[in-house]
């Protein structure tokens, strides 16, 4: 009987003990949940911060170019005027640029057989250094006569636009499930028969068909730095109404 007393104390110091150790675990729970929630917070700010700067950067790039509009409208009417003036002198243009594709071609040997040169003991050094050797022939050879050198270009021109047209016939008939290869067969034909007038034509076509293309290629590329100016412009003019 004495003893009841003294199990029931040591009862109640038992229950506070408990209860002491539940609070201490549930607030030692509570900090570690919630350093758990923050960090990834901070973490998340810090990666978010860059990302958004790096989209600023982008989408002031293009108001940024958008201030220059006025270099590429340059550009493109001054492109635009030299293929007009290349139209206008076809002929002169033909010339000039054979001669430009001969010592391109002369350049490229060179450095053929210059690098053929260094690497002997490549298995490809003799066709390299044949290749090399006939860059350079064709360079001189046109160069020093640049109106046979234009009919022989206008012949390998003439030459691919007929191989091209053929396979393009090729592949329009053997497509013709598809929607579009009526046009591919159309675009076959006309490159046959522009290959065959070119070729007809010799010599007369020589002298004209190589600055044509010069001339067309001036005026394109004008144009299509001309648009992208205005397009520039447009962005500006909106930015700035913005």
């Amino acid at each position: 009987m004495h003893c009841l007393p003294r199990i029931a104390e040591l009862r109640r110091e038992v229950s506070a003990l408990a209860v002491a150790d539940l609070d201490a675990t549930s607030n030692a729970y509570r900090e570690r949940v919630a350093r758990w929630v923050t960090v990834p917070r901070n973490q998340l700010m810090k990666r978010t911060i860059p990302m958004s700067a790096s989209t600023n950067t982008q989408g002031t790039a293009p108001a940024a170019l958008s201030m220059k509009w006025g270099w590429f409208v340059v550009l493109g009417i001054a492109l635009i005027a030299l293929g007009i003036v290349a139209w206008l002198n076809v002929g002169i243009v033909t010339i000039a640029g054979t001669i430009v594709i001969g010592a391109s071609l002369l350049v490229g040997g060179a450095f053929q057989i210059i690098h053929a040169s260094m690497t002997k003991q490549w298995r490809g050094f003799v066709l390299g250094l044949f290749c090399g050797v006939l860059y350079l022939v064709g360079g001189l050879l046109i160069m020093n006569e640049p109106v046979q050198g234009a009919l022989v270009l206008t012949l390998l021109a003439a030459a691919a636009l007929i191989v091209s047209g053929v396979v393009r016939i090729v592949l329009a008939l053997q497509h013709r499930t598809m929607r579009a290869w009526v046009l591919v067969l159309l675009s076959g034909i006309v490159s046959i028969v522009v290959g065959y007038l070119l070729y007809a034509s010799l010599p007369w076509s020589g002298l004209w068909v190589l600055g044509t293309l010069i001339a067309i290629e001036l005026i394109v590329q004008g144009a299509s730095w001309l648009y992208f100016g205005l397009g520039l412009r447009a962005v500006r003019r909106a930015s700035s109404g913005s």
